[in-house]
C-alpha cells in the first residue's frame, strides 16, 4: 500500500491530487488499484501517512525515535577539509612531507587561509575545527608551532624547488615577474627590522622587506624577506641565481618595474645570458626627447616601438584613462592651493598687522609641496596675493600624462610590441598577490616575531596560503563572494555526533545547504558520509586573562 500523488494542468491551472493505492498480483501480473482518494487532506497528514506506511512493520517504534537518538553539534569540518584537500591538489602537502613536522607546516598553511593570527591562534583554531583529525596530527601547542618554523624555514628552498618542478614539468617556464614591497613592524626587537623606503606610508615604523617572485601566470614560486633598509635592486642578484641554479631555467627574461632593474641589473642580466623588460621614469623619458630618439606623436599609437643603434628597444604607449586620472588630480590640487590663497587673503583683511611676507612664503612652500611650483606664479600686492596659471608651462608639464616607456633587449624576432606591453601589464599579478598577502586576507601583519628565520618562514607559509587562495578565487569566480565569504561559510558546516541508545556512537555529515554544495562542487571536493575522529585534542599552554575588559 502506498500513496500516489500527481500534478495535472488543466486550463493553465495545476491540481495535486493524492490517492491511497495497492498492489495486487492477477494472472501473473502486477495490478494496482486506488482504496482512497486523499486530495481533501493536508500536507502534514499526507506526510504522517506516508511515514506510518513507511515503518508499518514496528509502527510502535516511531514515539520512541526521538528518544533513542540523541544528537550533537560536532567540530566544524567544512573549511578544514576543503584547504586541506586543495593543498595536495597543488602539491603542498607532497612537499612539505608527511613527518610531524611537516604537517605541522600544513596547518600552519591552512590556518592561515581560514584565520589569519599568531601561533596561539592557530592553535585555538585547531580546537574548534576537526584538524588534527584531518591532517592526522597528534596533539600540539604554540611552542611546537614556532619550533616548527625554524625547521621551515630550512626546508623552505626544497619545498620551492619542489613544487617549481610540480608545476612545470609538462609546461617549461621561460618568464619571471618580480616586484618588491614592504610590511612595517610595531615592535623594534624583529632582528630584520630596520628603517627604510616605507611603501605603507608609516613613519617612524621599522620594517622588512618582502621580494616575491612569480611565473608568468603570476603564480608565486618564491618569497624572500630582506632587512628593512634593503634598496630594491639589490634583492635582485639573489632572484636570478635562485632562477638559474635551483629551478634549473636557462632561457629567462626578468619582468620588473622602474625602480628594480636598472643599470647593475642589465649588465648583470646579461652576464647571465638572460632578457629583461622594465619601464623607465619619467626624466629619462624627457631626455630620450630631447635627444629626438622618441617622438610626442609615437604615444597617440597603440602600441609604438623605437629601436635604437646601440641595441636598445623603446615600447612606448599612452593610457588614456591614467591621463584622465592625473588631470584631475592635478586640478584638484590647483582647487586646493586656490581655496588656500582665498583663506590667507581672508586672513590679511582680518587682521591688519599680519605679516603678509610671511603669508606668501607659507603658499609658496604649499605650492612647491603639491608640485605645481612650475606652473603657477604667486604674487603679493598691496597685502593681497594673487595666483597665475602659467599657461603654457601647464601644457608642458601635462603632455606625458598617461604615457609610459618600456625597455627590453628582446629582439622583434623574439618578441612582439604588444607581448613586451602585455607581458609588463602581468605585474599587476604580483601587485595583486602582494595585496591579498598584506591587507585583502592573509594579513602578514602583525608580525609576532622575533627572530630572522622565523620571520622568513611566517612570509613562506603567507605565500604557500597565497598559493591556495588563489586557486579558490579561480573555482569560486562564478559566486557573487570572495574566498574569505566562501570559507567563513564553510565553517558552518559541521559534524554531527550520532549516539544511539544502545549501540556505539558516530560522526556523520549533514546534507550541505545549496550555497555550501556550490561551493564544494565547483572546487571538485568530496564530502566523506561518515568520519572517524581520533579524540585528539589541542590546548594552549597560555590561557586568556580570567579578567578582561568588558567593551
Amino acid at each position: 500500500m502506498y500513496i500516489d500523488t500527481s500534478h495535472l494542468i488543466r486550463g493553465g491551472k495545476t491540481y495535486t491530487r493524492h490517492l491511497l493505492r495497492e498492489s495486487y498480483r492477477a494472472s501473473g501480473k502486477v495490478l494496482h488499484r486506488t482504496i482512497a482518494n486523499l486530495s481533501h487532506c493536508s500536507a502534514a497528514e499526507i506526510e504522517a501517512m506516508r511515514l506510518a506506511l513507511r515503518h508499518k512493520e514496528a509502527l510502535e517504534e516511531l514515539g520512541t525515535i526521538k528518544d533513542a537518538i540523541t544528537l550533537k553539534q560536532g567540530l566544524s569540518f567544512g573549511a578544514v577539509w576543503t584547504v586541506y584537500h586543495i593543498a595536495r591538489r597543488l602539491g603542498i602537502e607532497q612537499a612539505l612531507g608527511t613527518t610531524r613536522e611537516g604537517k605541522l607546516a600544513l596547518w600552519q598553511v591552512i590556518a592561515r587561509v581560514m584565520d589569519q593570527g599568531s601561533r596561539l591562534s592557530a592553535v585555538r583554531l585547531a580546537m574548534s575545527h576537526a584538524a588534527c583529525d584531518v591532517l592526522g596530527l597528534g596533539t600540539f601547542d604554540e611552542d611546537a608551532l614556532y619550533e616548527n618554523l625554524d625547521w621551515l624555514a630550512h626546508r623552505q628552498a626544497t619545498v620551492e624547488d619542489t613544487l617549481f618542478a610540480k608545476r612545470h614539468r609538462a609546461k617549461p617556464v621561460s618568464l619571471f615577474l618580480y616586484d618588491v614591497t614592504s610590511s612595517y613592524l610595531e615592535g623594534t626587537h624583529n632582528a630584520l627590522a630596520a628603517f627604510g623606503y616605507n611603501r605603507d606610508g608609516k613613519k617612524g615604523k621599522r620594517q622588512i622587506v618582502i621580494g616575491l617572485l612569480c611565473d608568468e601566470d603570476g603564480h608565486p614560486v618564491s618569497i624572500e624577506v630582506f632587512p628593512g633598509n634593503t634598496a630594491d635592486p639589490r634583492t635582485f642578484a639573489s632572484q636570478l641565481e635562485k632562477v638559474k641554479v635551483r629551478f634549473g631555467v636557462t632561457a629567462i627574461t626578468f619582468v620588473g618595474d622602474r625602480g628594480m632593474i636598472k643599470g647593475q641589473q642589465i649588465e648583470d642580466l646579461a652576464q647571465h645570458g638572460f632578457h629583461y623588460i622594465t619601464a623607465i621614469t619619467k626624466p629619462q623619458i624627457e631626455k630620450l626627447l630631447s635627444q629626438g630618439t622618441l617622438q610626442m606623436d609615437l604615444f597617440d599609437q597603440e602600441v609604438a616601438e623605437v629601436l635604437t643603434d646601440e641595441g636598445s628597444r623603446y615600447v612606448l604607449k599612452r593610457n588614456p584613462v591614467r591621463a584622465q586620472e592625473v588631470q584631475a588630480h592635478r586640478a584638484a590640487k590647483l582647487t586646493k592651493l586656490q581655496a588656500l590663497v582665498a583663506k590667507q587673503n581672508h586672513y590679511l583683511q582680518e587682521h591688519p598687522r599680519a605679516n603678509s611676507q610671511r603669508a606668501l612664503q607659507k603658499l609658496v612652500a604649499s605650492a612647491a609641496n603639491l608640485r605645481l611650483a612650475d606652473w603657477v606664479e604667486l604674487t603679493l600686492e598691496e597685502r593681497a596675493i594673487t595666483l597665475a596659471v602659467n599657461t603654457n608651462a601647464q601644457q608642458e608639464a601635462a603632455k606625458l600624462d598617461g604615457c609610459y616607456v618600456l625597455k627590453t633587449d628582446l629582439t622583434p624576432a623574439q618578441a612582439t610590441k604588444e607581448l613586451v606591453h602585455d607581458r609588463y601589464k602581468d605585474l599587476a599579478s604580483v601587485e595583486q598577490a602582494f595585496r591579498s598577502c598584506k591587507t585583502v586576507h592573509l594579513e602578514v601583519r602583525p608580525i609576532f616575531l622575533r627572530l630572522a628565520e622565523r620571520t622568513r618562514a611566517h612570509a613562506f607559509v603567507v605565500m604557500l596560503a597565497y598559493q591556495i587562495v588563489q586557486y579558490l578565487a579561480s573555482c569560486w569566480s562564478r559566486f557573487d563572494c570572495t574566498v574569505e565569504e566562501g570559507l567563513h561559510a564553510l565553517t558552518t558546516l559541521c559534524l554531527v555526533e550520532v549516539s544511539p541508545k544502545k549501540a556505539p556512537s558516530y560522526h556523520c555529515l549533514p546534507t550541505p545547504r545549496a550555497f555550501i554544495a556550490q561551493l564544494l562542487r565547483s572546487a571538485d571536493i568530496k564530502l566523506p558520509k561518515v568520519f572517524s575522529l581520533s579524540g585528539t585534542r589541542v590546548s594552549t599552554k597560555k590561557k586568556l586573562q580570567s579578567e578582561r575588559l568588558v567593551p
